[in-house]
């Protein structure tokens, strides 16, 4: 009686772990394909990232180059010249090209004139444009403007007009700048300086057709204090602004 206990005993021991056994197997199997499926699941996630990134960068691209050349066609019709030397109000003496103020990096088009002051009274226009020549042996900085206007109304081009200037941060490559000179630290400009600027910034108004958003400051687009006086006082750069689009 014993012994056919014990040999019971050992049937159901032994048909236990075969049930164990055969459970251990089919959890493992199960967590293994689970995981094969988690692991094709994400590759296909990051396949699909991927694609989307390098699709958002070729649309970002195609939409760049399209502007590039939407506004060249713009500028070509409008028959836009890049050096202003038939025009016998500007004096145009270009700053070789160099990497720290005339990269000859291509403008993506024009959006906008931007408004400077120089930030160093009594200096004349020349003074500004030789400065900006003069960083191609020093490279002590990177800085340059398409026009500077002197305090007594000389106009002097600096860079082409299809090029970009190292003048306005995030928008050098959609917009042309404009230093002016200033007497004295206030940065108010003379009537002389004002009345080239409006002659220059009507004109270019007119060959690109802008409107009076397509007119900004320096501090329009950084909130730095440039034109320092019209930046600090919202009336006068109204009052300016006003000399550039007469009813």
């Amino acid at each position: 009686m014993g012994d056919v206990l014990l040999r019971g005993v050992r049937m159901l021991s032994i048909a236990v772990a075969v049930v164990l056994l055969v459970g251990v197997v089919w959890l493992f199997t199960e967590y293994a394909e689970l995981s094969a499926a988690a692991a094709d699941s994400d590759a296909a996630d990051d396949t699909s990232a991927s694609d989307q990134l390098l699709a958002d960068a070729a649309a970002q691209e195609s939409l760049t180059a399209a502007l590039a050349e939407s506004a060249a066609e713009t500028a070509a019709e409008a028959n836009v010249p890049t050096v202003l030397d038939d025009l016998d109000w500007v004096t145009v003496d270009l700053i070789p090209g160099n990497e720290y103020s005339r990269p000859g990096d291509a403008l993506d088009g024009v959006n906008a004139i931007v408004i400077h002051y120089t930030g160093n009274p009594g200096t004349t226009a020349q003074q500004n444009r030789d400065y900006f020549a003069s960083l191609a042996e020093t490279g002590e900085d990177s800085v340059s403007s398409h026009f500077v206007i002197g305090t007594d109304g000389t106009i002097i081009q600096c860079i082409p007009l299809d090029e970009k200037s190292y003048c306005s941060n995030n928008r050098n490559h959609d917009t042309i700048s404009i230093e002016c000179c200033h007497p004295d630290t206030t940065g108010e400009f003379t009537q002389e300086t004002i009345d080239s600027l409006v002659q220059l910034v009507q004109y270019l108004v007119d060959c690109y057709g802008l409107d009076e958003d397509g007119v900004i400051r320096h501090y329009d687009v950084t909130g730095k204090l440039c034109p320092y006086y019209y930046a600090t006082n919202e009336d006068a750069w109204l009052e300016l602004k006003a000399l550039f689009f007469p009813d």
